[in-house]
């Protein structure tokens, strides 16, 4: 606990440099910032009609287990000696002890912030590199970077240029600070195919960019759900909704932003088989009407609401349910990517972030629900 608490307080003095430093589309584990803002960065600068075309999905092989050493300790802007004492610290598993000789401290607080000042820059040596047209090209390249912790795209309206010279000049980068490309994820792919990133797909229908959830990140989620169902097979019904809602409605709250109505609903249908299936098999020897009247109801415009009474009783006598709680349910809302500029550190962007937390808490701004702003 000593050598955490040290670690925050290093973190306090750190992470404002850090954020100063930060590329302006790097979104992971930087405060204000989230999984939505990258995608929606995603989603602007791939978009139009005359966007680039194609993205290089890349990936860090091990990033927090592989950076140097030696260049945290000369180009990180802290106590070298401290920071030495805790990349070399070392760590226990099952009561044996490793030593570290790279990579960040595992499970330290502050291992995110090393691994971003680590791997900030890299959008400034793209625009540097390929920002203007070079000698004989008619159009611009049209490079965008968009990266949360360790995973990134970068687009361009040529594939050679991504081949040949974004990639190696991407590995040059991630070579001096001891990291390298993950050869099976990363890969070069034209929108009108569609990829995958941070658990939505994108891919152009037609000229029209649309993000849903990706199968991947679904087939995870239904996998996660089955399971709780089937570890509850003796459970009281109550219990298993009280499982349940927190992790359906994690998932369907962070696939709100993107094009995700078909996706909620398969999803529903999916967790209602699985249910009607551990409603029966609790009662083989009863009526398919006398299970159904028993565990789902007709509520809220929906007949088969999976829903136990409570036992409770509203103020005019009507029961209360402990209700299911169903993806579709879940607002779909284009969310407002951050600044890039902004700064959660420097006071005169404080109402700016003040006003970001208002609307994403309650859907609308401080305006629209006609209060003033201090």
């Amino acid at each position: 606990m000593a050598d955490r608490a040290h670690q925050a307080n290093h973190l306090l003095a750190l992470e404002p440099v850090a954020e100063i430093l930060a590329d302006g589309n790097s979104y992971g584990f930087r405060r204000g910032r989230c999984t939505a803002d990258a995608i929606e960065q995603a989603v602007i600068v791939l978009a139009r009609a005359d966007a680039a075309p194609w993205v290089l999905e890349g990936d860090i092989k091990g990033c927090y287990d592989h950076i140097s050493h030696p260049w945290l300790l000369n180009h990180i802007p802290m106590d070298t000696r401290t920071l030495q004492g805790w990349l070399r610290a070392g760590y226990l598993e099952h009561e044996t002890w490793f030593a570290t000789e790279e990579g960040t401290p595992q499970g330290g607080i502050i291992s995110p912030t090393l691994a971003n000042l680590t791997l900030d820059g890299l959008e400034a040596l793209l625009q540097r590199t390929f920002g203007t047209r070079e000698q004989g090209q008619t159009q611009p390249p049209k490079m965008h970077l968009v990266r949360y912790a360790d995973d990134f795209i970068i687009t361009s309206r040529d594939r050679d240029l991504l081949e040949s010279k974004v990639k190696p000049l991407v590995e040059t980068f991630l070579q001096e600070r001891g990291l390298q490309l993950s050869p099976e994820k990363t890969r070069i792919t034209h929108i009108d195919e569609g990829f995958d990133f941070l658990g939505q797909h994108l891919r152009k229908y037609g000229g029209k960019l649309l993000a849903t959830p990706s199968k991947k990140n679904t087939q995870a989620f239904l996998g996660k759900v089955r399971a709780i169902i089937e570890a509850n097979v003796s459970a009281s019904q109550a219990c298993l909704i009280e499982q349940l809602n927190p992790v359906i409605r994690g998932w369907a709250n962070y696939h709100r932003h993107c094009s995700a109505k078909h996706t909620f609903d398969r999803v529903d249908f999916e967790i209602w088989r699985k249910l009607w299936h551990w409603s029966r098999r609790r009662h083989p020897r009863k009526s398919l009407r006398w299970v159904k009247a028993r565990y789902f109801h007709a509520m809220g415009g929906r007949s088969w609401c999976f829903a136990v009474d409570t036992g409770e009783r509203t103020p005019a006598g009507q029961p209360l349910y402990l209700k299911l709680v169903y993806a579709a349910k879940t607002p779909i809302r284009r969310h407002i990517k951050v600044r890039a500029l902004a700064n959660p550190f420097d006071p005169a962007w404080q109402p700016y972030f003040a006003e970001r937390a208002f609307q994403q808490r309650f859907g609308i701004t401080r305006r629209e629900a006609g209060i003033q702003s201090s």
